[in-house]
């Protein structure tokens, strides 16, 4: 009886638990693609069935599909963007991505690339469409009905472009091939704010998650990697099969290579004839790691190189779940390729194995891959929380993989908590860029869309640092502990539902009890500082009192530690009004007194202490330094009395 009792007791804590998650609903898609590459003329045919979804409670009269490699041709929206972005010279050097440049604009007619549509039928019914450059609007012969599924199916040529921005052929510095992104028609996504048929003009991307089945035929001489599980290893061989074996004879002219990825929202692939490959497994189980590069210079250095990725990948792994959550699929790859670094579903370019990149793109599985944001919108939720996160990893790997062999898995995993102990230092530069940029003329809210700020070092800075620093600094105000938390339960509640920032903030506030709606609006919709600083102290009737002053326009509660000649110190702590609540202490041992919440509104703000003045050492705003003061020099006072 009991045990009947706590399996009922037990299911209904699971119904509840599935009553808490919250519902949105999801766009599907299934994509089988059949791709023939001519790697003489750098141009490739493609059948694609898809299988689209629509569970959403509108009917859909239009679709919309993104043909990406028409960017790539001059006086394209991203050659006059990248020509007039280049216009604003920044400290001496044009404005432009040093990438893309004038590049675009020089391209001959067979170096451009292009995306064109032969057929395209939904249910077996021919479809009107019309081009605009990246966008293909398709005009519907028959609305989607809500919750129901169609099947389109469509023919397409394409040319690939010379390597320029992620995508592209005979990349200039590597050597690499193909880098094949963003290389097929992908359907736009259809969310609760409807179509986003965002043209490709420089950033980012937001896609449907689905199901790839894909098979590309190619020179027998080329060997690739990417997205998904290649699930005809068995013919293929070269380390797919088992670590270490060589790719297999074929008669053939040309080898197919047949991936599936699953509950992914893009799918990249990559080819060159000299890859190299490696095969790393997780000691206990897990995903398989696969890093393919390409042989260069026959230089022993780059074999390294391309090894310590393959090992970094195994001997982080464990760290990077018990704080940001579960990787969910069979395998990742790294693969040489692209300008830089560039996040896929289960894998990533990378133009070469420098680790701060390899774990920065490694981390956009979770603020991106998996939590899909949009970030054409939010870029400071993926490139920002990836600094962020990737920060942690990097920090964890540098203190801990010099003493303790990857091999032995549950050995350091005990050591992740002691990683809290070097905060301060791990976004410095974060935050040293961020101070950069608030001082400039070139801050722009982090609200804006990626492709609309005025400059690429607004950009840059904006999603990636002061992304960074939004997290960090989220940890000042509800706690450190308290953040890493809200990251988990952010991880687990919204995983492959396209979460938004407002979806974030109200998690954050249910988690630690404190308003949030203020942060978020100063934060990513102003361009607003802050900016505190000790304005006074005196005696007056027996009682110690200092005076605090706002400078900034950005109101913030404070962390205000005071130290003694005696060596003793305590911590005074100030909510702000708009929080309707406040942190725990993050000081375990150490003195600290809440104070009466500041109103945002006063610009000044006085605190009393109970021990002589004369006794005073040292008064300082924020010892941790995670409150983002633009100037530090006056939250410190030092006294020589």
């Amino acid at each position: 009886m009991y045990k009947y009792l706590s399996l009922l007791i037990s299911g209904f804590l699971f119904i509840g638990l599935l009553d808490a998650q919250p519902s949105r609903w999801q766009q599907k898609v299934k994509y089988t693609m059949n791709i023939n590459v001519d790697a003489n003329t750098n141009r490739f045919t493609g059948k694609q069935k898809l299988e689209y979804t629509n569970n959403s409670p509108d009917a859909l009269k239009k679709v919309f599909y993104h043909l990406y490699y028409n960017a790539f041709q001059p006086n394209s929206s991203m050659d006059v963007r990248s020509n007039h972005l280049g216009k604003t010279i920044i400290n001496g050097k044009p404005d432009w991505d040093s990438r893309v440049m004038d590049r675009i604009s020089k391209l001959k007619e067979d170096e451009i690339g292009y995306q064109k549509i032969i057929s395209l039928k939904m249910n077996g019914i021919s479809q009107s469409f019309k081009y605009d450059e990246t966008i293909l609007e398709v005009t519907l012969t028959q609305p989607i009905a809500a919750k129901s599924k169609v099947v389109f199916e469509m023919e397409f040529e394409a040319q690939i472009p010379i390597q320029i921005r992620r995508t592209g052929r005979d990349n200039p510095t590597t050597g690499v091939r193909y880098s094949m992104s963003q290389w097929y028609p992908k359907i736009c996504e259809y969310d609760i704010e409807g179509w986003h048929p965002t043209p490709y003009v420089a950033r980012e991307f937001y896609g449907v998650w689905g199901d790839f089945d894909v098979t590309i035929a190619i020179d027998k001489s080329y060997k690739l990697g990417g997205t998904g599980v290649l699930v005809n290893d068995k013919e293929i061989g070269w380390g797919y099969d088992e670590p270490g074996s060589a790719l297999k004879p074929t008669e053939k002219a040309k080898r197919s290579w047949h991936f599936v990825g699953n509950n992914v929202h893009d799918f990249v692939w990559a080819a060159d004839p000299d890859y190299i490959h490696l095969v790393r497994k997780m000691p206990n189980g897990g995903p398989i790691f696969h890093v393919i590069y390409n042989y260069k210079n026959n230089d022993p250095k780059n074999d390294t190189a391309w090894n310590t990725v393959a090992d970094a990948a195994v001997f982080t792994l464990p760290f990077i779940e018990s704080k940001f959550g579960k990787y969910p699929y069979p395998q990742y790859s790294f693969i040489q390729g692209g300008d830089g670094g560039m996040e896929y579903p289960m894998a990533t370019l990378l133009i070469g194995p420098s680790l701060g990149t390899v774990f920065h793109e490694l981390m956009h599985t979770w603020y991106q891959m998996i939590l899909g944001t949009n970030e054409s919108v939010n870029a400071w939720m993926d490139e920002g929380f990836a600094d962020f996160s990737s920060a942690h990893v990097s920090a964890f790997y540098r203190d801990n993989f010099s003493r303790v062999k990857y091999k032995n898995n549950s050995a350091y995993i005990k050591t992740i908590d002691s990683v809290a102990a070097i905060l301060p230092l791990i976004h410095s530069g974060s935050y040293r860029s961020y101070y950069y940029l608030a001082k400039s003329d070139y801050q722009e809210p982090l609200a804006t869309h990626a492709d609309h700020f005025e400059t690429n070092l607004g950009y840059s800075i904006s999603s990636y640092s002061k992304g960074a620093v939004f997290m960090e600094q989220l940890g000042y105000v509800v706690g450190a502990e308290m953040r890493d938390k809200i990251l988990m339960e952010y991880y687990n509640q919204w995983r492959f539902k396209h979460p938004n920032s407002n979806d974030l903030i109200k998690l954050a506030e249910d988690m630690s009890g404190v308003k949030l709606d203020w942060y978020k609006e100063y934060w990513c919709n102003t361009t607003k500082t802050i900016d505190y600083g000790i304005d006074s102290l005196w005696e007056e009737g027996g009682i110690s009192k200092i005076r605090l002053i706002r400078k900034g326009k950005v109101p913030m509660p404070i962390d205000f530690r005071l130290t003694f000649k005696d060596g003793s110190t305590e911590m005074h702590y100030i909510p702000l009004n708009l929080m309707y609540g406040s942190k725990a202490s993050e000081n375990t041992g150490e003195t600290r007194e809440e104070h009466v919440a500041w109103k945002w509104t006063h610009p000044t703000y006085i605190i009393e202490f109970k021990k002589r003045l004369s006794d005073l050492k040292k008064a300082e705003i924020d010892p941790s330094k995670r409150m983002a003061d633009i100037d530090l020099r006056s939250n410190l006072l030092q006294l020589n009395w």
